[in-house]
């Protein structure tokens, strides 16, 4: 089984969600012998942002990296992403990321009824943090556009572990980050 772990915070070893997501891909190196992971650091090695040239694969480099990570996206059976919010959303570098997924006949199909997923079959669990507090509110354009896009892609089984109201105080940080490591062994009973 192969696993691809995906970061996009700024802040290295000071990111709660690379915390999060190194923690997740842990129980599952645990949980599942043999598994074999990729990781791609977004913040390290950013792909760039779509453009006139990307689209007419005027850089070979540039088509030859974003071809590479579609293709561990495709192979991957587990996909864990490290996604912080910023400004209400995801990291620039991760949309570029996703961008470079959403590829017609690799992710995605239109049909007369509409766009249909390619990629489903994967499972995607998404290591999110959070200044302050955004599940379910309107300031979240986080995670129901994550939502929004694997679903796109086909992929259904999408699950968040979240970490919020890490901004407040250092106690808040503190419980935020507890109750979110509390929450990882519950998708990963369900896999071994």
């Amino acid at each position: 089984m192969k696993l691809l772990h995906v970061d996009s915070s700024i802040l290295g070893q000071n990111s709660a969600s690379r915390e999060l997501s190194a923690a997740i891909v842990g129980r599952w190196r645990d949980a599942v012998p043999g598994l074999e992971v990729a990781y791609l650091d977004l913040d390290a090695t950013p792909l760039p942002h779509l453009s006139g040239a990307s689209l007419a694969a005027a850089d070979p480099a540039e088509a030859e990296a974003a071809a590479q990570a579609l293709q561990e996206f495709l192979d991957a059976g587990i996909v864990v992403v490290g996604a912080p919010m910023y400004n209400f959303g995801i990291p620039s570098t991760l949309k570029a990321w996703i961008d470079r997924l959403a590829v017609a006949g690799k992710t995605f199909h239109y049909t007369e009824q509409g766009a249909r997923g390619l990629a489903g079959g994967k499972r995607v669990i998404v290591a999110s943090s959070r200044g302050g507090f955004h599940a379910g509110a309107a300031s979240d354009f986080q995670e129901p556009y994550l939502r929004f896009m694997f679903g796109f892609f086909g992929i259904v089984d999408v699950e968040f572990v979240r970490a919020e109201g890490l901004a407040v105080s250092p106690q808040h940080r503190s419980e935020g980050l507890a109750a979110a490591h509390a929450s990882i062994s519950a998708p990963l009973a369900q896999a071994a």
